[in-house]
């Protein structure tokens, strides 16, 4: 992903968002060959001279000082991702050495990590980092996204069970709502982390075979998550509105916790109980068919003339 071009049809798309009276413009006669605002109006806005501007939006944001990114963020109508965004491209553009681009590597999650996700005992909680894969969770993690572990593929990722895998459309109601979110946080940790090799091999992957993505990937939307509410059909337990909180790990760059949790006496609370009832069976019946047969009930059946038993 390259900075420069990045920048360009970052600005180029946001700029075409805001139209002149949303500016508080005038409006000038005759038609207009642009569908948002021209560069000479954003200059305008940023205090700044067209020729500057015209620099910036062909990608060339090095050096540029806080203030100007500021005013041009006012200019722009941003919001606080798109104002991130922006501060991001800038700071990577201003970066003299580039770091050399690595083959991807899942980062581990700590033992203690695991051990505060297994503490959460009444809430779906999981570990990811800025691609959306999934490195850790507790047991209701794993059976919330169950539809999502059916894949072979390790780790587990958001953004290939939405694009890739059909079980998503039934998964989200609100699939679109679903792919745009996450198209707009894959493009904001692109602004983030540029040279992150997985993110790059992950959005070419999607890019390759999915129409869906390629679409919005071309938007340039980015998005913060923090905080919200998701709703999600499981197959088990069906429609669940959960409320969701984020935590950065601060000392595990890059990788966050997410806790999902339910209003108290709804019926998605009923469900999460539901759904912890089916996981801890699913557990139950997993180790049963992993443990061996115990020798000495084969040996004491074998004398009394019985089959051995099979567990």
């Amino acid at each position: 992903m390259d900075n420069q071009s990045e920048t360009r049809d970052f600005l180029a798309t946001r700029r075409a968002k805001i139209t002149p009276e949303q500016a508080g413009l005038p409006v000038s006669g005759g038609n207009r060959r642009v569908p948002g605002l021209r560069r000479g109006e954003v200059a305008l806005l940023a205090g700044v001279s067209v020729e500057y501007y015209t620099r910036l939006e062909r990608g060339n944001l090095s050096g540029v000082s806080e203030g100007v990114l500021e005013a041009l963020a006012r200019a722009l109508q941003l919001d606080e991702a798109e104002q991130a965004h922006l501060f991001d491209l800038a700071r990577a553009a201003s970066t003299s050495r580039k770091p050399q681009r690595r083959r991807p590597t899942t980062q581990p999650v700590r033992a203690s990590v695991q051990l505060m996700l297994d503490a959460i005992s009444n809430a779906p909680a999981f570990v990811r980092n800025g691609r959306l894969d999934i490195l850790a969770a507790n047991q209701l993690g794993y059976a919330l996204y169950s539809e999502m572990y059916a894949s072979p593929v390790r780790p587990a990722n958001h953004a290939r069970f939405i694009f890739l895998d059909n079980r998503s459309y039934g998964f989200y109601p609100d699939w679109d709502r679903a792919a745009n979110d996450t198209v707009a946080i894959l493009r904001t940790e692109a602004g983030r982390n540029p040279y992150d090799r997985g993110l790059t091999d992950l959005v070419g992957e999607l890019s390759t075979r999915s129409e869906e993505f390629r679409t919005r990937w071309a938007a340039h939307n980015v998005r913060l998550h923090h905080s919200g509410i998701k709703h999600l059909r499981h197959p088990v337990v069906g429609d669940l509105h959960l409320l969701y909180e984020s935590l950065d790990l601060s000392a595990d760059a890059g990788l966050s916790l997410l806790a999902y949790t339910a209003e108290p006496r709804s019926t998605t609370g009923d469900a999460l109980r539901l759904l912890a009832s089916w996981a801890a069976t699913q557990k139950s019946e997993a180790l049963q068919a992993e443990t061996p047969p115990d020798p000495a009930q084969q040996s004491a059946a074998t004398q009394s003339g019985q089959a051995p038993l099979q567990q």
